[in-house]
């Protein structure tokens, strides 16, 4: 049984956001890029391959 505030909120436009929690729980990944996901399916991958700054002369 879902539990409100633990495995989902209500937004303001009234649509059921399933939190991080509860997508852990269910222990796979839907692909739907969902908002919570612990997965990260769907965003940006994070680069440490920063350009470096070159020195002022």
């Amino acid at each position: 049984m879902l539990q409100e505030g633990v495995d989902y909120y209500i937004n303001e436009d009234g649509n059921f956001v399933f939190t991080k929690q509860y997508h852990q729980k269910r222990g796979y990944c839907c692909k739907n890029k969902c908002l919570h996901c612990p997965w990260d399916y769907g965003k940006p991958e994070k680069s440490n391959n920063q350009p470096e700054k070159q020195p002022e002369d």
